[in-house]
């Protein structure tokens, strides 16, 4: 929503002529890909971690190269920022968020109604569409059965991408499991950052099909014992899409991942 609003609302970004790319982690919504897409944006999908933006907010500066600023980027944890106040993600939002809305008050024709985010986010909604997006947390599940449900997942995605392989139950419920549209990508996330050469490989499975919806797995190694694993899922919905629909995707998950199977978790730690 920010990308949408900050050329007309924000100051930095009107001086500059407006917003010059965007950038997201893989795990985060694709939501700001609509934006990019419909204002002829450059559109960065990167690992997790803020030396990634860095690299893409120093490209000229740093390493001669092409000029990606003013950039704005996000990442999962709601971390959003650009290239002139770095990483102070949080402080940044609320001050970008109170930019658009003293804007949106500006310009408004009825200045005894007070436009609030609501309004920004219904408006937003019905120019780009919604995505529903949450994160399931599965914290200090034990190794083992951790790495067992990755490399079910890895074997399920060459099954997938096989046309002669013959699909098992798991497969098949993974090809059912985003709604009525084909699965469009099956893969282990990779990224090769345009501004150094570097590459990061094994970021995330990806499970993405083409309207859009999209589950991810990643594990992650932050937690104090054992394993984490992240489980994202996201899809197109209506204003009014609520619970409901999101425990069908969640459930759809746990069917092909075998999740439950593997670490013995019957419900998360942590749900965003």
């Amino acid at each position: 929503m920010l990308a949408a609003e900050c050329g007309t609302s924000i100051p930095f970004f009107q001086r500059q002529g407006g917003l010059k790319a965007v950038a997201r982690s893989m795990p985060t919504s694709a939501a700001v890909d609509r934006v990019a897409a419909k204002r002829g944006l450059p559109l960065f999908e990167v690992p997790t971690g803020w030396k990634f933006f860095g690299n893409l907010m120093d490209s000229k500066d740093v390493f001669g190269g092409k000029d990606y600023n003013p950039l704005l980027c996000g990442e999962e944890s709601f971390g959003t920022s650009s290239n002139h106040v770095r990483e102070k993600d949080g402080l940044w939002a609320v001050l970008a968020w109170l930019s658009v809305l003293a804007a949106k008050n500006a310009a408004a024709a009825d200045t005894s109604k007070l436009v609030g985010v609501e309004d920004v986010v219904r408006a937003h909604w019905a120019e780009f569409g919604r995505l529903v997006y949450t994160r399931y947390d599965y914290e200090e599940v034990a190794s083992d059965g951790a790495n067992q449900m990755m490399a079910h997942l890895v074997a399920l995605q060459a099954a997938v991408n096989d046309p002669a392989a013959a699909l098992h139950a798991d497969a098949k419920a993974l090809l059912t499991a985003g709604g009525t549209k084909p699965l469009a990508t099956a893969d282990s996330f990779t990224y090769t950052d345009p501004v150094d050469a570097s590459v990061s490989a094994n970021q995330g499975l990806r499970f993405i099909f083409e309207d859009g919806a999209r589950f991810v797995f990643r594990l992650s190694g932050t937690g104090s014992a054992g394993a984490t694993i992240r489980l994202y899922i996201e899809f197109a919905g209506e204003a009014t899409a609520g619970r409901a629909e999101v425990a069908t995707q969640v459930q759809h998950a746990l069917t092909f991942s075998k999740l439950q199977q593997f670490t013995g978790r019957d419900t998360p730690t942590v749900i965003t």
